[in-house]
Parts: C-alpha cells; structure tokens; sequence
C-alpha cells in the first residue's frame, strides 16, 4: 500500500513494537541495541519508569491550558533550567528548530532594544545544522536543505569551521552576534576547540555581538555536562535546547540571560503548544534523573570508555574507520566506506546508528546505558566492520 505520508524520509522496513532501557524489539522478533535514540532525543532510553508515571499523572490533568494562563509545571522546569545553568529566563516551545528561531529573535531584538536595529547577521559556521525552518536552513547553509525554497532568508553569513580570522573578518556594523553548536550533530560530530569558544567570547565582550549555542543535541547530559559549552568554561548569552530536554516527548526550550533576553517583551514572540503541561511535567521528570547526584560524571566516565573502545576498532579496521570523534555519548565514526553501508552492516548486527555529514556515522545511545551496552554495541560494530571487510579480502584473493 502507498504511504499516505510526505516522501520526505528514506525509512528502514523494520517496525518496532516495544522498547525497555536501550533497546528496541521489532515486530519480527528482533532485538536491536539502541545507538540513536531516535536522534538523542531518548535520553532516558525507551520506557523509563519514571518518565511514564509522570506522564500518566500529567495526562489525568488538564494537557493544554496555553499561555493566556499560569502553567505551574512550566515555571518549575524554567526555574530548574535557570538554577543548572548560566540563564535568567527561558521560552518554551515544541522543537529544535524552534528553540533557535527563538534564539535568533532574541539575539536580533537585544540589538533593536539597544537602537540598533542594523545589528541583525548572525555568523555561523561551515557544518552547521540548525533546523528546517526557512530561517534556520538559511543559517545552516547546506544547499540540499536551501534548494528548490527561493532566496534564502537573508542575515546570516557563513565561515569555515573554527577559523577565528575568517571569523574577525566577517564582523561588520551589521553582526549582531554568533550561532554555533559546541558539538555539531548533523555536520559530523565535530567539536568545536575550547579554546575558539574561549576567543569567541572575549569576540563577543569587546565588540558587543552575543553569543548564541544551539545545544539541541548536544545539551541535556549528551556531553557529560549538562551544556557541552561547560567544557570550554564558556557562559554563552542565548541557548537553544530540545531533543534529550524531553526524553521523547516533544518539547524545545530558549534559554537567556536577562540582559540578553530584554527585547523579548510582552507579545513579541509567542507559541501555542509551548511549555504544555505535559511537555515540561515531563521535561521536570528528565532533570529529576540528568541532574542527580553523580549521573552526569557516570555519563563523562562511559563517554571516555567509549572513546577507547571505537579507538581500538580503529586500529582493527584501519580500512573501514578513518577516525571516532566527539565527547561523552555523543561520537561519530567517519568512515572510508560510505557511511549508509556502514550503518546498515550495523543494522544487521542489531545495532541502531543514525547518518550524519562528512560520512560519518553518528552514535548517540541513551544516556542510561552501561559498560555492558558498551561492549555489546562495539562487539556488534565489529562484526560490522568484518562483514564489510569480508568482500575487499575475497576480492583481493581473487
């Protein structure tokens, strides 16, 4: 039967019928480990006790009061976010691409307020992924997201990735400030040096731009600190987050300091379904775990655990592995295969991966896991890289 849905995704024919923890059962039978989570949004993994209860007390109260009205459990995930990091404020909204077309707003009313209204380009950088709104393809640049949607949405100029004199070359009267991702996701997990945060900030201090991060992924634990800009030491002035914020219930979040925010006066932004009952009861449940004693330092440990180990696949499979990169939970393996191939030789040893750019394999398991799902999904990308191997060895016998 033809798909009633938009052919917008190249699906893989597997239906999947329950999940628990890191793993996925197909409706076949199969057993799949988890290395996802449906994109990092999984952050607790599938059915996690805590997170259902949660939404099951949430469901028998009003879902949707909108915000003509007090939502208490949306100022108690607000103040939450507020006291775990360097903001004053946040929005609330339903997605990623959401959460940085709030970002970009803030960052170009701040300007407005302060009468300079011209100060509105944000600079961005080569890789970048920042949604798929007409806004935020046009902030990311790839042209297969830009084409065939007319003239990109002008005020956004694009440099090379972490190069600081590309960067100081493209500051005008017009720049408002910076857009970036500590890790990017999409681009190929590629981390920014700490030390560019660190210069781009003293940018930011001395010529009055803002600095703004898109941690939609890479946010919410995935690093090993709750924003990966902590690992530079970098307080930014705006971050964008969603995905891990609501451990798979939609939910997107703006996050400022006032000083940044101070544009964003009554009715200048809006949003129907941000900040629902049932998103931020459920973002509340997710902090409940991420910010518990001793649960972000277990993620660092496993994400340097994990680092060895996709080490040691390189050495075995120099043909296949080019190199691993990333930080905490959050690697990528870019490969000399083509990454489909790779993901899918990983598919067939019940491992679940997720594409990225720059052929790159992306692995992004729940935050839950582990030394033993560590091992198991580095022996199943192992039989992986042999089984793509296999064909290269008979060849050359040949």
């Amino acid at each position: 039967m033809t798909s009633a849905l938009y052919p917008t995704y190249a699906r893989a024919d597997v239906i999947f019928t329950r999940g628990e923890g890191p793993w996925l059962f197909a409706e076949n039978g199969d057993r799949y480990l988890d290395f996802a989570s449906g994109v990092a949004v999984l952050s607790l993994g599938h059915d996690h006790p805590h997170l259902v209860a949660t939404l099951k007390a949430a469901a028998e109260k009003p879902w949707h009061i909108s915000n003509l009205f007090q939502i208490p459990q949306a100022e108690a995930l607000a103040r939450r976010l507020v006291e775990a990091t360097f903001a004053d404020v946040v929005f609330f909204c339903n997605s990623g691409a959401e959460a940085v077309e709030c970002a970009i707003k803030t960052v170009r009313k701040y300007h407005a307020a302060n009468g300079q209204p011209e100060r509105y380009r944000l600079i961005t950088f080569e890789g970048a992924f920042h949604g798929r709104t007409l806004a935020t393809i046009a902030a990311g640049g790839n042209p297969k997201y830009l084409d065939g949607f007319g003239a990109p949405t002008p005020g956004f100029d694009q440099v090379p990735f972490a190069d600081l004199e590309a960067v100081e070359a493209a500051i005008t009267d017009e720049t408002a400030g910076f857009l970036l991702e500590p890790v990017q996701g999409e681009g190929g997990l590629r981390v920014f040096p700490r030390e560019f945060l660190l210069e781009l900030r003293k940018l930011c201090d001395a010529r009055g731009l803002l600095m703004a991060l898109d941690e939609v992924q890479c946010g919410v634990g995935r690093t090993g600190k709750f924003l990966a800009c902590e690992h530079a030491g970098v307080a930014p002035d705006v971050v964008a987050l969603a995905k891990g914020l609501g451990g798979g219930f939609p939910i997107g979040a703006c996050l400022a300091t006032s000083e940044a925010a101070k544009g964003m006066t009554l009715g200048t932004h809006g949003s129907t379904f941000g900040g629902n009952p049932l998103a931020t009861a459920v973002g509340g449940a997710v902090l409940d775990v991420v910010l518990s004693e001793g649960f972000l330092p277990r993620v660092a440990a496993l994400g340097s655990l994990l680092r060895q180990r996709l080490a040691e696949l390189e050495d075995r499979y120099p043909k296949i592995i080019e190199t691993a990169r990333g930080e905490g939970l959050m690697f990528g393996v870019k490969t000399r295969v083509p990454n489909g191939d790779f993901a899918a030789a990983a598919r067939a040893e019940g491992l679940l991966t997720v594409l990225a750019g720059d052929n790159v394999v992306r692995l992004l398991p729940p935050l839950i896991i582990d030394e033993g799902h560590i091992s198991e999904a580095v022996s199943r990308l192992d039989k992986a890289c042999a089984r793509l191997a296999a064909p290269a060895k008979q060849l050359g016998a040949a």
